[in-house]
């Protein structure tokens, strides 16, 4: 799949699950849903005024993408094999949502908390491995946010990335601040795709 047709994929399915007939905020509920020409998997968590949506980036996507963007092959693999998601964060509130990817927690079946591998850790990484500075800059806007203050009705996408073995699956727990609090929830059984 080309990548106009990923992102165009990722934001057709956001859409519809936005759509007036599901505006209504629902505590805590998550939708698991397979595209039925691609396979490819997606969990959709809404609590509290939030909607997280996570889809699954295939290797091949991710190689294709980085590939794209002139990345050597040896740093494309590198990169591909992580446990990619495209990742997307929207604001039902009234009010603003601040949330910081470094809060964010996985866990495997051993239940210990991890945290994601952010676009700053891959960045230093990239440097030290010599990727050169525009494909740095194309990987670094491809990545979601680390810090991201939504007003009401905003929303935004990125890749995010996670040590997991292809086709294993974890427990996401996203944390979130909004006018009347603290909030946190978790999605389970995200699988990784293969």
């Amino acid at each position: 799949m080309r990548s106009g047709e990923f992102t165009a994929l990722v934001i057709s399915g956001f859409v519809l699950a936005a759509s007036p007939a599901n505006a209504e905020v629902v505590r805590a509920t998550t939708e698991h849903g397979v595209h039925p020409q691609t396979g490819i998997e997606s969990w959709q968590f809404r609590d509290a005024g939030i909607e997280v949506l996570l889809m699954q980036i295939t290797p091949d996507q991710a190689r294709a993408f980085f590939l794209g963007r002139g990345f050597e092959r040896g740093d494309v693999e590198h990169y591909a094999a992580s446990c990619v998601f495209m990742t997307l964060v929207k604001n039902k509130t009234a009010f603003p949502v601040d949330y910081r990817l470094g809060d964010w927690r996985y866990s495997r079946g051993d239940r210990v908390e991890r945290k994601l591998k952010l676009k700053d850790e891959w960045l230093v990484e990239w440097k030290a491995r010599g990727v050169s500075q525009s494909s740095r800059i194309a990987f670094e806007w491809s990545q979601h946010p680390v810090d991201q203050t939504l007003e009401s009705g905003d929303w935004n996408q990125g890749m995010t990335t996670f040590v997991v073995p292809h086709g294993d699956r974890f427990d996401l727990t996203v944390k979130w601040k909004t006018g009347d609090g603290d909030h946190a929830g978790t999605i389970r059984e995200v699988r990784c795709a293969e």
